[in-house]
């Protein structure tokens, strides 16, 4: 290799620069001021690691780039930068000289910068010209050099890369300007490649402008789950996709931490458990980072590091909060520029530190100061609620132990209609459910309650309550009407307890308390938890259907649905038209029953709820109207579907009717003891709509079985809850010859305001057995008419699947003496291919037949979107509906239907 001559300091000089001419040997490789040999190893291509993992994406752009002047590789410590540039420069090197030097702190300064510099491009270029000279000091370097180097390179054959490997290292300005001298004036022939862990201080953003920069940075660098499966592969493991999968999601793609790990790896007798286990307190990982990032910084950033580790964000005011200085701003946009593990988000003001590091920091933290971390996350609490952050305020003043003020302010912010609208509260249930059952205070014991019933515990919820109760009586003052709103809100969604008119009394009463602490608030507060007002309904709307009093609970529930309004009340609306379905699939408001179900799956699905924040009363009400329709398969799969949902255990109401539907679909397919065994043993009589449900099943399993005796007793008890009872008592008493008594109940029940359409039907239905049995046909013809005229626009089919054979027997008997008889043609029709659903359709949107359309052409959902111009999931939920309404499960029935229909 040629070697770079060095003047002597007495010969003829050129500014600061000495002639390369006529020197021995010796002196080439020297430094001119000091005699010391330049080191031969910082020039050197770094060797290839044993495990090296080739990474095609990186080196193509790299490739790529280096047929421009400059290439940019930043990124932390470890992230692989020095690896990545030395496998292309590996494979650059036989076609392109590649000039490689690595920096060290001790080339900060021009003349040594320089000196090694231009060995590293003579030793890549043997003909590059000896009339450029050298530097004659260490601390500057003169401009004709630099001339005669441009020039030189300029009047190259071909293009020269020169690496500078740890430029961080060599960061001041001198160094920057020359180089940028020397871009500037060498034309297409010096392509330089700079790694560094900061940027350099040259003109990056006009670079960009003009087209003549790529960059290559930290993130780019993180290893993609392929990537780090090959590189354990290369280390003798075998590790599984979700092995893998963990590992790089827990490193963040971080080259080092991941080559550490497979180390670890390697002696650990249990991988997949030390995978599932690793945290960055692992010591080839902590000693790596604390050495390498947290010990290279001076001891203020040091303090500010470890105690803003508590942290998942960091702001610069928070920091200063943290550590009782005002120069946090500086050090983390430092550090930030440094890519030492801390990094801007959002709109620059805040600041992440990689997990990994910050895991150390918390550990470092806890090792040097125990007790501190509780303190720090205190004082985070009061800074994130000053600034009206409340969620995050929370997250830490549980972190410090402080659970009085983090339920207090739970309590004063109303957290607590969040926390019962969505499950869940953003977190807020799982963070309260570490908080000690001791804490005291009535606001401690309301979030308490609030998350027992978000548990589906109501008992536990009514026990916390009452406690809350004794608080509010023992504290001196009168409590504060956000305090008071709360305990109101959670009796009316927990008091439905046995039913009757005494409790859907009470729930009014406590909804009326609500809606004057609910005036009493500034109308902004109100605005910002529209949940309440909704949840105010849906939970009188609830407690008037456990009393029996459906009309009144459908009133309340569609004021619940209309209550909602924006994104934040999605989840109650899910509920409350679930619930509006369920109490008019009661009424046999069939079709809208139908309408508010669908409704309100498709508001679950729009929000991505999933099946355990799902309530299952929108399934429970298709389970119903399908049963009401004898479609006994959509019936069975909807309530499949209701009982994968938590609610449907959990509360009473929806218990009820989840078992009472099941037991009535055993009972239709003939079933008569599993309809039994489905209701378990009958529980105390009582007038409450759950109970009520029960009864009637047990009471229609009863008689199927023949035993109009035990179908009488089932419903005994329950004949507060409205007139249904009275009709089944009614059919029980026909069943045993009992006509007079059978019809003296059905009269009673039929002048009732209540009746629901299902059993108004099968009153005419058992008067018109009454009067076939009299012998008084025309009597009979005229009341299955009227039956039949009622139940049509429903298309209710039940009724008449369980009347028995003496109704086909009327229906064939001639009515009038032309022989015409009673049309009853809608009770037979079936959809296409046989499945017993009604004929009844619902008519389709505009852009519903359009989507039906473009399925007739056999497009895939992909492509209709992009016909339509609409979403991949607008098209989903469109298509949904068109099988909704056309009552089938699939594209080609859709398009039969369609077909027979003259849709399409």
């Amino acid at each position: 290799m040629p070697t770079t001559g060095v003047p002597d300091p007495s010969g003829d000089r050129r500014g600061d620069d000495a002639a390369a001419s006529g020197r021995g040997a010796a002196s080439r490789t020297t430094l001119a001021w000091s005699g010391d040999p330049l080191l031969g190893a910082k020039f050197a291509i770094p060797a290839a690691p044993r495990a090296l993992v080739r990474r095609r994406r990186l080196l193509e752009r790299l490739a790529g780039a280096a047929d421009g002047p400059l290439t940019l590789v930043t990124g932390p410590a470890g992230a692989g930068k020095t690896t990545l540039v030395a496998s292309w420069a590996r494979l650059t090197e036989p076609t392109t000289p590649v000039a490689w030097l690595t920096l060290d702190a001790h080339d900060n300064v021009p003349g040594v910068f320089w000196a090694y510099a231009l060995e590293a491009l003579r030793r890549a270029l043997p003909d590059l010209p000896r009339d450029i000279g050298a530097p004659a000091c260490s601390d500057s370097v003169g401009r004709s050099l630099l001339v005669r180097l441009a020039s030189a390179l300029e009047r190259l054959p071909g293009p020269v890369v020169l690496v500078l490997d740890g430029l961080e290292k060599a960061a001041g300005r001198k160094v920057a300007a020359s180089l940028e001298f020397l871009l500037e004036h060498t034309g297409s022939r010096l392509r330089l490649v700079l790694v560094s862990r900061v940027d350099p201080l040259l003109p990056l953003h006009r670079y960009r402008a003009e087209d003549r920069l790529c960059e290559i940075r930290g993130p780019d660098l993180a290893f993609t789950p392929r990537e780090a499966e090959v590189l354990l592969r290369r280390h003798g493991l075998a590790p599984g996709g979700e092995v893998v999968r963990r590992l790089t999601d827990r490193t963040e793609g971080w080259a080092a931490g991941l080559r550490l790990c497979a180390l670890a790896l390697q002696r650990s007798p249990d991988p997949d458990g030390f995978v599932r286990s690793f945290t960055a307190s692992e010591r080839v990982v902590a000693d790596y980072l604390l050495a390498e990032v947290l010990d290279a910084q001076p001891p203020a950033t040091r303090d500010l590091l470890l105690r803003t580790s508590v942290l998942d964000r960091v702001h610069p005011e928070l920091a200063d909060a943290l550590t009782g200085r005002r120069d946090a701003e500086g050090i983390l946009a430092r550090l930030a520029r440094a890519n030492a593990f801390v990094e801007p988000v959002a709109d620059g003001s805040w600041y992440r530190f990689h997990s990994l590091f910050a895991e150390v920091l918390r550990t470092h933290l806890r090792s040097r100061q125990p007790g501190l971390a509780e303190e720090l996350h205190g004082r985070a609490a009061r800074w994130f609620a000053g600034t009206g952050r409340t969620g995050e305020a929370l997250v830490h003043a549980a972190a410090a132990g402080q659970w009085p003020y983090a339920a207090g302010e739970t309590v004063r912010h109303l957290l607590v209609g969040p926390l019962l609208a969505d499950g869940g509260g953003d977190g807020l249930a799982e963070l309260f459910s570490h908080m000690p059952p001791d804490v005291p205070g009535a606001e401690a014991a309301l979030v308490a309650a609030a998350c027992r019933l978000v548990r589906g515990d109501t008992e536990g919820c009514r026990e916390r309550l009452d406690e809350a109760g004794r608080w509010l009586r023992r504290e001196e003052g009168r409590p504060s009407p956000e305090v008071r709103l709360t305990h109101a809100l959670l009796r009316l969604l927990s008091e439905p307890g046995q039913g009757g008119d005494g409790e859907a009394a009470a729930a009014e009463e406590t909804a009326r308390e609500l809606a004057g602490l609910m005036e009493g608030l500034l109308p902004a507060r109100l605005e910002e938890r529209p949940e309440i007002g909704a949840l105010r309904h849906h939970g009188l709307a609830r407690a008037l259907l456990f009393a029996g009093r459906v009309d009144d609970a459908r009133h309340a529930s569609a004021d619940a649905v209309a209550a909602c309004a924006g994104g934040a009340t999605g989840p109650v609306r899910h509920r409350a038209l679930g619930m509006l379905a369920l109490a008019e699939s009661a009424a046999g408001v069939l079709g809208a029953a139908e309408d508010h179900a669908a409704r309100s799956l498709a508001d679950a699905d729009r929000h991505g709820m999933l099946p355990d924040r799902r309530s299952g009363a929108a399934d429970l009400a298709l389970a119903a109207v399908a049963f009401e329709r004898a479609d006994q398969d959509t019936a069975h799969r909807h309530l499949a579907q209701a009982r994968a949902c938590p609610d449907t255990h959990d509360d009473p109401l929806l218990a009820a009717e989840r078992t009472a539907l099941l037991s009535r679909l055993e009972l239709a397919e003939g079933r008569w003891d599993a309809a039994l065994a489905a209701l378990g043993e009958g529980g105390p009589a009582s007038s409450s709509w759950p109970a009520q449900r029960l009864a009637l099943a047990r009471s229609a399993a009863a008689l199927a079985r023949g035993d109009p005796e035990a179908a009488a007793s089932s419903v005994h008890g329950t004949g507060d809850g409205g007139p249904a009872p009275a009709v089944a008592l009614a059919f029980a008493h026909l069943a045993a010859g009992r006509t007079g008594r059978a019809l003296r109940l059905a009269a009673r029940a039929d002048r009732s305001g209540r009746l629901g359409l299902p059993d108004r039907v099968r009153v005419r239905l058992l008067r018109a057995h009454a009067a076939l049995l009299d012998g008084d046909l025309a009597a009979a013809h005229e009341l299955l008419a009227q039956a039949l005229e009622a139940a049509r626009a429903e298309r209710l089919r039940r009724p008449f699947t369980e009347a028995g054979p003496w109704l086909r027997r009327l229906l064939d008997e001639p009515r009038q003496a032309d022989g015409s008889g009673v049309s009853a043609s809608w009770l037979t029709e079936r959809r296409p291919g046989g499945g017993g659903a009604p004929a009844h359709t619902e008519a389709l949107s505009p852009r519903e037949r359009d989507v039906l359309a473009c399925v007739e052409r056999m497009l895939s959902t992909d492509e209709i979107a992009a016909e339509l111009h609409l979403s991949v999931n607008t098209v989903k939920t469109h298509l949904r509906s068109v099988y909704r309404k056309l009552c089938v499960s699939r594209r080609r029935e859709a398009v039969e239907r369609g077909r027979q229909l003259h849709i399409l």
